[in-house]
């Protein structure tokens, strides 16, 4: 993905970038802007990115009126993810983008600020605002910029932020799952169900609402759960468990149209 941002990001210098020579940190002396944008120029060719994100914030900060500052705030918010710095890369993606909505440069910010949520992505065991922030991000950029690059490759880190969001669910029944908080749990299971059908955690979130409807004698509701993890996952463990569950109560599979599981399910399948 960042092989992806670099190549993306160098398109934003056609038309600006030019031969320089780099120079070290010095006392502020103000110099003219195309010398100041073309040293930052080379700190980026040398992967210098804490350099370069200085040298185009003295862009902007020295001459803030001209067509090179505008280039210069995203160059900076790109250093800025190169470092790993992402709310500050947030930051200035989010400012250019209040200054310079009309830009063409704008989808590219955008998706800056994707990726840098995106990045930050925390294991299930943590807290997935952030998550939910990339989920919303990379949305934003296929709705607002669906025929672009950076569209396409928003799409690809969809399917991995959700399933992340579905583990979290998951997590969290299975906690009240394991203390026989059984309607707690199925509320968790649910949503995986009904928001994040197309994630890997689907069949066992079917499971587990076999597991927990047994548990509170709803047997009609057990059977339809298993009945649908049985149509569309035949071959999983978690089917072979909940078959075991049911037939040990003397009960069987039963698809009844009338639950939420298989309303929820004809929708997709």
């Amino acid at each position: 993905m960042r092989n992806l941002a670099r190549v993306l990001a160098a398109t934003l210098l056609l038309g600006l970038a030019a031969c320089g020579t780099s120079s070290k940190d010095q006392p502020y002396v103000e110099k003219p802007v195309e010398e100041l944008y073309n040293t930052a120029m080379d700190q980026l060719a040398q992967g210098n990115f804490k350099a370069e994100a200085k040298g185009f914030d003295e862009v902007e900060r020295q001459h803030p009126y001209s067509v090179w500052a505008t280039k210069a705030q995203l160059m900076a918010a790109y250093a800025n993810y190169q470092l790993n710095q992402y709310d500050e890369a947030i930051l200035s993606a989010e400012r250019f983008i209040q200054l310079h909505a009309g830009n063409k440069d704008a989808p590219y910010a955008y998706y800056l600020i994707a990726l840098s949520y995106y990045e930050q992505i925390a294991d299930v065991g943590r807290d997935q605002k952030i998550t939910e922030r990339a989920l919303s991000s990379l949305e934003e950029v296929i709705k607002r910029y669906p025929d672009t690059p950076y569209a396409r490759d928003a799409r690809l880190k969809i399917d991995l932020t959700r399933d992340h969001l579905a583990g979290k669910e998951m997590e969290i029944g299975r906690y009240y799952l394991n203390r026989k908080q059984y309607l707690a749990a199925i509320n968790r299971f649910r949503s995986v169900i009904e928001k994040f059908q197309t994630t890997t955690h689907v069949a066992e979130a079917l499971h587990r609402l076999t597991e927990c409807y047994l548990a509170l004698g709803v047997t009609e509701e057990a059977q339809a759960s298993a009945a649908v993890l049985g149509h569309n996952y035949p071959g999983s463990n978690w089917y072979r468990d909940s078959y075991t569950l049911l037939t040990g109560q003397g009960l069987a599979p039963d698809a009844n149209q009338k639950s939420w599981i298989s309303r929820a399910f004809s929708k997709l399948f």
